[in-house]
C-alpha cells in the first residue's frame, strides 16, 4: 500500500463490506483504469468507506448508469470513462481511459462537475494517488446528513 492510501484510510476509516474483486474484473479495465486502482481492489476489494460514505464500485455494473449521464455528451467524444466510485447521496465519480480527467456527477441536484486532469496524458498512476489522498468526509456528506440519517436508518450496507 502507498502512502497516499494510507493517507486516505487516516481520514475515512478501515474498509466496509468489502467484495474482492475477480481477477477478470482486474483485466478487464487493465489500460483503461489506472494499475494504481486495479492494485487498491486487489488489496481493498470493492468496499465501502467512512461508515459507508464512500464507496469504490464496479465500474461494469455502473456502465447503464454511465450511458444514462454522459453516452451523448462531449465527454464521451473526448474519452472514455467508467464509474469507479460512489457516494452515499448519489455522487458518482468517473476516471477517463487516456486524459486521466475526471467528472463527478452529483445526483441530487443533477450537476455534472468536470475536472481536468493536473496529469493531463501523463501519470495516471500519481492522478488516481492524488484523487484517493484528496477523499474527506465532509465532501460526500450532503448538509450534515449523514449521521442523522445512519442514526435513524442504521447503518450503510
Amino acid at each position: 500500500m502507498d502512502e497516499y492510501f494510507e493517507f486516505f484510510l487516516e481520514k475515512m476509516g478501515p474498509a466496509m463490506h468489502k467484495r474482492g474483486v475477480p481477477a477478470q474484473s482486474i483485466e478487464r479495465f487493465r489500460g483503461k483504469l489506472p494499475e494504481q486502482l486495479l492494485a487498491y481492489w486487489e488489496d481493498h476489494g470493492w468496499c465501502g468507506y467512512a461508515d459507508g460514505l464512500f464507496w469504490t464500485v464496479d465500474p461494469q455494473g455502473y456502465e447503464p448508469v454511465l450511458e444514462a449521464w454522459i453516452g451523448d455528451s462531449p465527454f464521451m467524444d473526448k474519452d472514455a470513462y467508467h464509474i469507479f466510485a460512489r457516494g452515499a447521496f448519489g455522487e458518482l465519480y468517473f476516471w477517463s481511459e487516456r486524459t486521466c480527467d475526471s467528472l463527478k456527477v452529483f445526483a441530487p441536484g443533477s450537476y455534472c462537475f468536470p475536472r481536468e486532469s493536473a496529469f493531463q496524458n501523463g501519470d495516471m498512476e500519481r492522478g488516481q494517488q492524488v484523487f484517493f489522498s484528496k477523499r474527506n468526509r465532509e465532501e460526500n456528506d450532503f448538509a450534515d446528513l449523514f449521521v442523522p440519517a445512519s442514526e435513524k436508518l442504521g447503518p450503510l450496507k
